[in-house]
């Protein structure tokens, strides 16, 4: 494996625990190697967007783990109840947020638990993760990325 290979690697495993319940700094690491212009832009945002999208992914299959052992049901507090419930009227759409701190991690495993089927989880994650990443790109001084 070469420098650029084992960069592409790291970008790929920061963004993919960025977007998990574990803490991450994917968008420094992001823009370390977009300034650093060894590698094509392009392929920092496909390796970032698919990290982080199968981050989101294992949070949404958190969640459907979960539904198993507590389904709505048997919520039996109310703010927990509330907070799922707030998802359910938007469905898949919501996962358009799922890049936000803190918040997205919750939206991921509240589709989940809500049982979002998978297909609409990811394309909406997918979604989200790559404007992210597109919008840091575009805020770059031109001559770098």
């Amino acid at each position: 494996m070469t420098g650029d290979d084992y960069s592409l690697l790291g970008l790929f495993l920061s963004a993919f625990l960025s977007s998990t319940v574990l803490p991450g700094t994917s968008e420094i690491v992001f823009i370390v190697l977009a300034t650093q212009g060894n590698l094509p832009a392009w392929n920092l945002l496909a390796i970032a967007t698919a990290g982080n999208t199968l981050g989101g992914m294992s949070s949404w299959a958190l969640g459907w783990i979960i539904s198993w052992w507590y389904p709505l049901t048997e919520l039996v507090k109310p703010a927990q109840r509330l907070a799922v419930e707030r998802v359910r009227p938007w469905g898949s759409p919501v996962l358009l947020l799922s890049w936000v701190p803190f918040i997205g991690d919750l939206l991921c495993i509240a589709a989940g638990w809500l049982r979002i089927t998978w297909v609409g989880a990811i394309v909406f994650i997918a979604l989200g993760k790559f404007c992210r990443y597109a919008i840091l790109l575009i805020l770059l001084p031109p001559d770098v990325a």
